[in-house]
Protein backbone atom coordinates (compact mmCIF):
# COMPACT_ATOMS: atom_id res chain seq x y z
CA UNK A 1 0.00 0.00 0.00
CA UNK A 2 1.38 3.40 -0.99
CA UNK A 3 2.19 5.74 1.90
CA UNK A 4 3.87 8.79 0.30
CA UNK A 5 3.58 10.72 -2.92
CA UNK A 6 7.29 10.26 -3.72
CA UNK A 7 6.73 6.56 -4.36
CA UNK A 8 3.96 7.05 -6.95
CA UNK A 9 5.02 5.98 -10.46
CA UNK A 10 3.58 8.76 -12.64
CA UNK A 11 3.48 7.24 -16.08
CA UNK A 12 2.02 8.73 -19.24
CA UNK A 13 -1.31 6.95 -19.01
CA UNK A 14 -4.87 8.18 -19.41
CA UNK A 15 -6.08 6.88 -16.03
CA UNK A 16 -4.48 7.09 -12.59
CA UNK A 17 -6.37 5.48 -9.73
CA UNK A 18 -4.88 5.94 -6.26
CA UNK A 19 -8.07 5.74 -4.22
CA UNK A 20 -8.13 4.38 -0.66
CA UNK A 21 -4.45 4.37 0.15
CA UNK A 22 -2.49 6.04 2.95
CA UNK A 23 -1.09 8.88 0.88
CA UNK A 24 0.03 11.97 2.78
CA UNK A 25 1.46 15.36 1.96
CA UNK A 26 0.64 17.47 -1.07
CA UNK A 27 -1.40 16.55 -4.11
CA UNK A 28 0.75 14.95 -6.83
CA UNK A 29 0.21 16.30 -10.34
CA UNK A 30 0.02 13.56 -12.99
CA UNK A 31 1.07 13.94 -16.64
CA UNK A 32 -0.81 16.46 -18.75
CA UNK A 33 -2.31 13.68 -20.86
CA UNK A 34 -4.20 12.24 -17.89
CA UNK A 35 -7.96 12.05 -18.43
CA UNK A 36 -9.11 10.24 -15.28
CA UNK A 37 -7.45 11.07 -11.95
CA UNK A 38 -8.78 9.38 -8.79
CA UNK A 39 -7.02 10.01 -5.50
CA UNK A 40 -9.88 10.10 -2.99
CA UNK A 41 -9.90 8.62 0.53
CA UNK A 42 -6.31 9.44 1.44
CA UNK A 43 -4.76 11.95 3.84
CA UNK A 44 -3.53 14.71 1.53
CA UNK A 45 -3.25 17.91 3.55
CA UNK A 46 -1.83 20.74 1.44
CA UNK A 47 -3.41 23.19 -0.99
CA UNK A 48 -4.38 22.24 -4.51
CA UNK A 49 -1.68 23.61 -6.82
CA UNK A 50 -2.85 25.69 -9.78
CA UNK A 51 -0.73 23.47 -12.03
CA UNK A 52 -3.62 20.96 -11.87
CA UNK A 53 -5.18 23.11 -14.60
CA UNK A 54 -2.42 22.04 -17.02
CA UNK A 55 -4.34 18.78 -17.37
CA UNK A 56 -6.47 20.18 -20.19
CA UNK A 57 -7.66 16.70 -21.21
CA UNK A 58 -8.99 15.93 -17.73
CA UNK A 59 -12.44 14.30 -17.78
CA UNK A 60 -12.82 13.19 -14.14
CA UNK A 61 -11.06 14.60 -11.09
CA UNK A 62 -11.84 12.89 -7.76
CA UNK A 63 -10.10 14.43 -4.73
CA UNK A 64 -12.82 13.55 -2.22
CA UNK A 65 -12.28 12.53 1.41
CA UNK A 66 -8.89 14.05 2.03
CA UNK A 67 -7.78 16.99 4.17
CA UNK A 68 -6.96 19.38 1.37
CA UNK A 69 -7.09 23.02 2.37
CA UNK A 70 -7.04 26.45 0.81
CA UNK A 71 -9.01 27.74 -2.18
CA UNK A 72 -10.22 25.84 -5.20
CA UNK A 73 -8.18 26.99 -8.23
CA UNK A 74 -10.30 29.28 -10.38
CA UNK A 75 -8.86 27.81 -13.54
CA UNK A 76 -10.65 24.47 -12.98
CA UNK A 77 -13.86 26.06 -14.28
CA UNK A 78 -12.29 26.62 -17.68
CA UNK A 79 -11.26 23.00 -18.42
CA UNK A 80 -13.76 22.26 -21.17
CA UNK A 81 -13.32 18.45 -21.10
CA UNK A 82 -13.98 18.16 -17.36
CA UNK A 83 -17.17 16.21 -16.65
CA UNK A 84 -16.80 15.19 -12.99
CA UNK A 85 -15.30 17.38 -10.26
CA UNK A 86 -15.54 15.78 -6.81
CA UNK A 87 -13.87 17.59 -3.90
CA UNK A 88 -16.28 16.73 -1.12
CA UNK A 89 -15.25 16.20 2.50
CA UNK A 90 -12.06 18.26 2.59
CA UNK A 91 -11.13 21.51 4.36
CA UNK A 92 -11.35 23.77 1.32
CA UNK A 93 -12.20 27.41 1.95
CA UNK A 94 -12.77 30.62 0.03
CA UNK A 95 -15.26 31.01 -2.81
CA UNK A 96 -16.55 28.59 -5.43
CA UNK A 97 -14.85 29.28 -8.79
CA UNK A 98 -16.73 31.82 -10.91
CA UNK A 99 -15.09 30.87 -14.19
CA UNK A 100 -17.36 28.12 -15.56
CA UNK A 101 -17.50 28.70 -19.29
CA UNK A 102 -20.09 28.12 -22.01
CA UNK A 103 -18.15 25.23 -23.50
CA UNK A 104 -18.19 23.39 -20.15
CA UNK A 105 -18.88 19.65 -20.21
CA UNK A 106 -19.36 19.51 -16.43
CA UNK A 107 -22.02 16.97 -15.45
CA UNK A 108 -21.31 16.44 -11.75
CA UNK A 109 -19.98 19.01 -9.25
CA UNK A 110 -19.68 17.85 -5.64
CA UNK A 111 -18.17 20.28 -3.11
CA UNK A 112 -20.11 18.94 -0.11
CA UNK A 113 -18.58 19.16 3.35
CA UNK A 114 -16.01 21.93 3.07
CA UNK A 115 -15.74 25.49 4.42
CA UNK A 116 -16.67 27.37 1.29
CA UNK A 117 -18.13 30.87 1.69
CA UNK A 118 -19.74 33.58 -0.38
CA UNK A 119 -22.37 33.20 -3.05
CA UNK A 120 -23.27 30.49 -5.54
CA UNK A 121 -21.68 31.60 -8.85
CA UNK A 122 -24.12 32.37 -11.66
CA UNK A 123 -21.53 31.13 -14.13
CA UNK A 124 -22.86 27.64 -13.32
CA UNK A 125 -25.68 28.39 -15.75
CA UNK A 126 -23.08 27.87 -18.49
CA UNK A 127 -22.85 24.19 -17.49
CA UNK A 128 -25.71 22.96 -19.66
CA UNK A 129 -24.76 19.31 -19.09
CA UNK A 130 -24.87 19.59 -15.28
CA UNK A 131 -26.88 16.78 -13.67
CA UNK A 132 -25.63 16.73 -10.06
CA UNK A 133 -24.84 19.81 -7.96
CA UNK A 134 -24.01 19.21 -4.29
CA UNK A 135 -22.88 22.29 -2.35
CA UNK A 136 -24.20 21.09 1.00
CA UNK A 137 -22.56 21.49 4.40
CA UNK A 138 -20.58 24.65 3.69
CA UNK A 139 -20.87 28.30 4.79
CA UNK A 140 -22.49 29.74 1.67
CA UNK A 141 -24.45 32.94 2.32
CA UNK A 142 -26.92 33.65 -0.45
CA UNK A 143 -30.56 33.57 -1.50
CA UNK A 144 -32.14 30.72 -3.46
CA UNK A 145 -30.37 30.38 -6.85
CA UNK A 146 -33.50 30.28 -8.97
CA UNK A 147 -31.43 30.72 -12.11
CA UNK A 148 -30.23 27.12 -11.70
CA UNK A 149 -33.70 26.17 -12.94
CA UNK A 150 -32.57 26.98 -16.47
CA UNK A 151 -30.20 24.00 -16.47
CA UNK A 152 -32.06 21.49 -18.67
CA UNK A 153 -30.50 18.31 -17.24
CA UNK A 154 -30.18 19.10 -13.53
CA UNK A 155 -31.47 16.10 -11.57
CA UNK A 156 -29.94 16.60 -8.11
CA UNK A 157 -29.64 19.87 -6.15
CA UNK A 158 -28.34 19.78 -2.57
CA UNK A 159 -27.80 23.05 -0.71
CA UNK A 160 -28.36 21.73 2.81
CA UNK A 161 -26.51 23.01 5.89
CA UNK A 162 -25.57 26.47 4.64
CA UNK A 163 -26.58 30.04 5.47
CA UNK A 164 -29.02 30.48 2.62
CA UNK A 165 -31.94 32.73 3.46
CA UNK A 166 -35.04 34.57 2.30
CA UNK A 167 -38.13 33.41 0.41
CA UNK A 168 -37.94 31.04 -2.55
CA UNK A 169 -39.14 32.83 -5.65
CA UNK A 170 -39.23 31.44 -9.17
CA UNK A 171 -39.04 33.29 -12.44
CA UNK A 172 -41.71 33.42 -15.11
CA UNK A 173 -39.82 30.98 -17.31
CA UNK A 174 -42.21 28.12 -18.04
CA UNK A 175 -39.72 25.25 -18.05
CA UNK A 176 -37.86 25.45 -14.72
CA UNK A 177 -36.05 22.48 -13.15
CA UNK A 178 -37.68 20.07 -15.66
CA UNK A 179 -35.54 17.05 -14.68
CA UNK A 180 -35.05 17.70 -10.95
CA UNK A 181 -35.62 14.61 -8.81
CA UNK A 182 -33.77 15.43 -5.60
CA UNK A 183 -33.88 18.84 -3.94
CA UNK A 184 -32.46 19.26 -0.44
CA UNK A 185 -32.63 22.75 1.09
CA UNK A 186 -32.71 21.62 4.72
CA UNK A 187 -30.94 23.37 7.60
CA UNK A 188 -30.91 26.86 6.15
CA UNK A 189 -32.84 30.04 6.93
CA UNK A 190 -35.34 30.05 4.07
CA UNK A 191 -38.56 31.84 4.96
CA UNK A 192 -41.98 32.75 3.59
CA UNK A 193 -44.54 30.36 2.18
CA UNK A 194 -43.63 27.00 0.71
CA UNK A 195 -42.92 27.68 -2.98
CA UNK A 196 -46.00 26.48 -4.86
CA UNK A 197 -44.61 28.03 -8.03
CA UNK A 198 -41.51 25.83 -7.69
CA UNK A 199 -43.49 22.64 -7.13
CA UNK A 200 -45.58 23.16 -10.25
CA UNK A 201 -42.39 23.15 -12.35
CA UNK A 202 -41.06 19.82 -11.06
CA UNK A 203 -42.35 17.79 -13.99
CA UNK A 204 -40.00 14.85 -13.39
CA UNK A 205 -41.64 14.32 -9.98
CA UNK A 206 -45.16 14.20 -11.41
CA UNK A 207 -44.64 11.05 -13.46
CA UNK A 208 -43.56 7.57 -12.43
CA UNK A 209 -40.90 6.38 -14.83
CA UNK A 210 -39.44 2.99 -13.84
CA UNK A 211 -37.13 3.03 -16.89
CA UNK A 212 -35.42 6.26 -15.87
CA UNK A 213 -31.94 6.24 -17.38
CA UNK A 214 -28.68 6.24 -15.51
CA UNK A 215 -26.12 8.99 -15.78
CA UNK A 216 -23.37 8.76 -18.32
CA UNK A 217 -21.19 7.54 -15.45
CA UNK A 218 -23.63 4.80 -14.46
CA UNK A 219 -21.16 2.04 -15.22
CA UNK A 220 -19.09 0.61 -12.40
CA UNK A 221 -15.75 1.08 -14.12
CA UNK A 222 -14.78 4.54 -12.92
CA UNK A 223 -17.15 6.62 -10.85
CA UNK A 224 -20.63 6.67 -9.34
CA UNK A 225 -22.48 9.77 -8.23
CA UNK A 226 -23.63 9.76 -4.63
CA UNK A 227 -25.27 12.14 -2.21
CA UNK A 228 -26.12 12.25 1.50
CA UNK A 229 -29.88 12.37 2.17
CA UNK A 230 -32.05 11.91 5.24
CA UNK A 231 -34.34 8.99 4.53
CA UNK A 232 -36.60 7.24 7.05
CA UNK A 233 -35.13 9.27 9.88
CA UNK A 234 -31.48 8.43 9.19
CA UNK A 235 -28.82 10.14 7.13
CA UNK A 236 -27.44 7.83 4.50
CA UNK A 237 -25.30 8.06 1.41
CA UNK A 238 -27.23 7.19 -1.71
CA UNK A 239 -25.09 5.83 -4.54
CA UNK A 240 -26.21 5.88 -8.17
CA UNK A 241 -28.67 8.52 -7.11
CA UNK A 242 -29.79 9.53 -10.57
CA UNK A 243 -32.23 6.64 -10.86
CA UNK A 244 -33.05 5.71 -7.27
CA UNK A 245 -34.55 8.35 -5.00
CA UNK A 246 -37.00 11.15 -5.58
CA UNK A 247 -36.75 13.47 -2.61
CA UNK A 248 -37.89 16.87 -1.32
CA UNK A 249 -36.30 17.96 1.95
CA UNK A 250 -37.17 21.48 3.12
CA UNK A 251 -36.85 20.73 6.83
CA UNK A 252 -35.30 22.94 9.50
CA UNK A 253 -36.05 26.30 7.92
CA UNK A 254 -38.61 28.97 8.83
CA UNK A 255 -41.23 28.33 6.16
CA UNK A 256 -44.73 29.35 7.15
CA UNK A 257 -48.28 29.29 5.82
CA UNK A 258 -50.16 26.26 4.53
CA UNK A 259 -48.90 23.10 2.83
CA UNK A 260 -49.70 23.61 -0.88
CA UNK A 261 -52.26 21.21 -2.28
CA UNK A 262 -50.18 20.93 -5.45
CA UNK A 263 -47.62 18.84 -3.56
CA UNK A 264 -50.02 15.93 -3.98
CA UNK A 265 -49.25 15.99 -7.72
CA UNK A 266 -45.62 14.96 -7.11
CA UNK A 267 -46.56 11.29 -7.23
CA UNK A 268 -43.02 10.02 -7.86
CA UNK A 269 -41.81 11.19 -4.42
CA UNK A 270 -40.16 8.61 -2.19
CA UNK A 271 -39.14 10.99 0.61
CA UNK A 272 -40.94 14.17 1.72
CA UNK A 273 -39.60 16.09 4.72
CA UNK A 274 -40.99 19.53 5.61
CA UNK A 275 -40.54 19.15 9.37
CA UNK A 276 -39.28 21.80 11.83
CA UNK A 277 -40.82 24.81 10.16
CA UNK A 278 -43.73 27.10 11.06
CA UNK A 279 -46.37 25.58 8.81
CA UNK A 280 -49.99 25.89 9.86
CA UNK A 281 -53.47 24.88 8.77
CA UNK A 282 -54.71 21.42 7.81
CA UNK A 283 -52.79 18.61 6.16
CA UNK A 284 -54.06 18.57 2.56
CA UNK A 285 -55.78 15.27 1.65
CA UNK A 286 -53.99 15.50 -1.71
CA UNK A 287 -50.86 14.12 -0.03
CA UNK A 288 -52.71 10.82 0.03
CA UNK A 289 -51.98 10.59 -3.71
CA UNK A 290 -48.25 10.12 -3.06
CA UNK A 291 -48.58 6.41 -3.68
CA UNK A 292 -44.82 5.67 -3.67
CA UNK A 293 -43.82 7.70 -0.64
CA UNK A 294 -41.76 5.71 1.87
CA UNK A 295 -40.89 8.44 4.37
CA UNK A 296 -43.22 11.34 5.28
CA UNK A 297 -42.17 13.83 7.96
CA UNK A 298 -44.42 16.78 8.84
CA UNK A 299 -43.35 16.99 12.48
CA UNK A 300 -42.67 20.08 14.61
CA UNK A 301 -44.97 22.52 12.86
CA UNK A 302 -48.29 24.12 13.83
CA UNK A 303 -50.60 21.87 11.81
CA UNK A 304 -54.20 21.44 12.99
CA UNK A 305 -57.20 19.27 12.22
CA UNK A 306 -57.37 15.56 11.50
CA UNK A 307 -54.98 13.19 9.75
CA UNK A 308 -56.45 12.72 6.25
CA UNK A 309 -58.16 9.36 5.88
CA UNK A 310 -56.48 9.09 2.45
CA UNK A 311 -53.17 8.38 4.20
CA UNK A 312 -54.39 4.85 4.95
CA UNK A 313 -53.91 4.01 1.25
CA UNK A 314 -50.14 4.79 1.32
CA UNK A 315 -49.00 1.18 1.27
CA UNK A 316 -45.29 1.97 0.74
CA UNK A 317 -45.12 4.24 3.77
CA UNK A 318 -42.48 2.90 6.16
CA UNK A 319 -41.83 6.01 8.28
CA UNK A 320 -44.46 8.55 9.36
CA UNK A 321 -43.72 11.44 11.69
CA UNK A 322 -46.55 13.82 12.59
CA UNK A 323 -45.32 14.56 16.10
CA UNK A 324 -45.47 17.93 17.83
CA UNK A 325 -48.30 19.57 15.95
CA UNK A 326 -51.86 20.34 17.06
CA UNK A 327 -53.61 17.46 15.33
CA UNK A 328 -56.79 15.92 16.68
CA UNK A 329 -59.41 13.31 15.90
CA UNK A 330 -59.11 9.66 14.99
CA UNK A 331 -55.90 8.16 13.61
CA UNK A 332 -56.61 6.30 10.33
CA UNK A 333 -56.44 2.54 10.64
CA UNK A 334 -55.39 -0.30 8.36
CA UNK A 335 -52.40 -1.05 6.12
CA UNK A 336 -49.20 0.72 7.23
CA UNK A 337 -50.92 2.51 10.11
CA UNK A 338 -50.90 -0.76 12.04
CA UNK A 339 -47.08 -0.58 12.14
CA UNK A 340 -46.53 2.96 13.46
CA UNK A 341 -45.76 3.52 17.13
CA UNK A 342 -46.57 6.32 19.58
CA UNK A 343 -43.57 8.42 18.60
CA UNK A 344 -45.19 9.05 15.21
CA UNK A 345 -47.93 11.04 16.97
CA UNK A 346 -46.52 12.32 20.28
CA UNK A 347 -47.11 15.95 21.09
CA UNK A 348 -50.64 15.92 19.58
CA UNK A 349 -52.91 15.80 22.62
CA UNK A 350 -56.09 15.63 20.55
CA UNK A 351 -55.31 12.44 18.63
CA UNK A 352 -57.18 9.25 19.53
CA UNK A 353 -57.06 5.62 18.49
CA UNK A 354 -54.30 3.08 17.93
CA UNK A 355 -51.49 3.29 18.98
CA UNK A 356 -52.00 6.22 21.37
CA UNK A 357 -53.59 5.48 24.71
CA UNK A 358 -56.92 7.26 24.24
CA UNK A 359 -59.81 5.40 22.64
CA UNK A 360 -61.33 6.62 19.41
CA UNK A 361 -65.04 6.93 18.72
CA UNK A 362 -67.82 5.11 20.62
CA UNK A 363 -66.61 1.67 21.62
CA UNK A 364 -69.29 0.24 23.87
CA UNK A 365 -67.41 -2.89 24.79
CA UNK A 366 -64.59 -0.78 26.24
CA UNK A 367 -66.37 2.34 27.43
CA UNK A 368 -69.08 0.23 29.04
CA UNK A 369 -66.42 -1.30 31.27
CA UNK A 370 -64.59 1.95 32.00
CA UNK A 371 -67.39 4.38 32.66
CA UNK A 372 -70.53 2.36 32.01
CA UNK A 373 -71.28 1.19 35.52
CA UNK A 374 -72.09 4.66 36.73
CA UNK A 375 -74.20 5.40 33.65
CA UNK A 376 -75.90 2.02 33.92
CA UNK A 377 -76.87 2.50 37.57
CA UNK A 378 -77.98 6.05 36.88
CA UNK A 379 -80.11 4.99 33.94
CA UNK A 380 -81.46 2.01 35.87
CA UNK A 381 -82.53 4.33 38.69
CA UNK A 382 -84.27 6.62 36.21
CA UNK A 383 -85.96 3.63 34.60
CA UNK A 384 -87.44 2.46 37.90
CA UNK A 385 -88.64 5.99 38.58
CA UNK A 386 -90.40 5.94 35.23
CA UNK A 387 -91.86 2.51 35.95
CA UNK A 388 -93.18 3.67 39.34
CA UNK A 389 -94.63 6.80 37.74
CA UNK A 390 -96.32 4.57 35.23
CA UNK A 391 -97.69 2.36 38.00
CA UNK A 392 -99.08 5.39 39.87
CA UNK A 393 -100.46 7.31 36.90
CA UNK A 394 -101.50 4.58 34.57
CA UNK A 395 -99.84 2.20 32.14
CA UNK A 396 -100.04 4.47 29.07
CA UNK A 397 -98.36 7.41 30.80
CA UNK A 398 -95.64 5.14 32.19
CA UNK A 399 -94.92 3.66 28.77
CA UNK A 400 -94.79 7.18 27.32
CA UNK A 401 -92.23 8.24 29.92
CA UNK A 402 -90.09 5.16 29.22
CA UNK A 403 -90.31 5.86 25.46
CA UNK A 404 -89.17 9.44 26.04
CA UNK A 405 -86.22 8.22 28.08
CA UNK A 406 -85.25 5.74 25.39
CA UNK A 407 -85.38 8.37 22.65
CA UNK A 408 -83.10 10.70 24.57
CA UNK A 409 -80.87 8.15 26.32
CA UNK A 410 -78.76 5.16 25.29
CA UNK A 411 -80.83 2.23 23.94
CA UNK A 412 -78.02 -0.21 24.61
CA UNK A 413 -78.36 0.42 28.33
CA UNK A 414 -82.11 -0.16 28.01
CA UNK A 415 -81.43 -3.49 26.33
CA UNK A 416 -79.19 -4.47 29.21
CA UNK A 417 -81.87 -3.35 31.68
CA UNK A 418 -84.45 -5.53 29.92
CA UNK A 419 -82.12 -8.54 30.31
CA UNK A 420 -81.70 -7.77 34.01
CA UNK A 421 -85.48 -7.34 34.44
CA UNK A 422 -86.09 -10.63 32.71
CA UNK A 423 -83.57 -12.24 35.03
CA UNK A 424 -85.25 -10.70 38.09
CA UNK A 425 -88.70 -11.84 36.93
CA UNK A 426 -87.45 -15.40 36.35
CA UNK A 427 -85.76 -15.47 39.76
CA UNK A 428 -88.94 -14.11 41.37
CA UNK A 429 -91.04 -16.82 39.74
CA UNK A 430 -88.62 -19.51 40.94
CA UNK A 431 -88.73 -18.18 44.49
CA UNK A 432 -92.52 -18.13 44.39
CA UNK A 433 -92.62 -21.72 43.10
CA UNK A 434 -90.23 -22.79 45.89
CA UNK A 435 -92.44 -21.16 48.54
CA UNK A 436 -95.50 -22.90 47.11
CA UNK A 437 -93.74 -26.28 47.13
CA UNK A 438 -92.59 -25.74 50.72
CA UNK A 439 -96.14 -24.86 51.81
CA UNK A 440 -97.52 -28.04 50.22
CA UNK A 441 -94.93 -30.14 51.99
CA UNK A 442 -95.79 -28.61 55.35
CA UNK A 443 -99.51 -29.15 54.75
CA UNK A 444 -98.93 -32.79 53.81
CA UNK A 445 -97.06 -33.34 57.08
Amino acid sequence: MLTSVESIPLQFVNTIDLRSNLLQGSLPIPPNSTEYFFISQNNLTEEIPSSICNLTSLVMLDLARNNLKGAIPQCLGSITALQVLDMRLNNLSGNIPTTFINESSLSSLNLHGNKLEGKIPQSLTNCKQLEVLDLGDNHLNDTFPVWLGTLPKLKVLSLRFNKLHGPIRTSRIENMFPELRIIDLSYNAFSGNLPSSLFQHLKAMTTINPSMGTSRFGGDRYYQDSIAVVSKGFEREIVRILFLYTTIDLSNNTFEGHIPTIMGDLIALRVLNISHNRLEGHIPPSLGRLSLVESLDLSSNHLVGEIPAQFASLTYLAVLNLSYNHLEGCIPQGNQFQTFENNSYEGNEGLRGFPVSKSCGTTYAVSGQLDGEESNSEFLSDFWKAALMGYGSGLCIGISIVYFMMSTGKPIWFARIIVKLEHKIMMGRRKKQRRQRNCRRRNNH
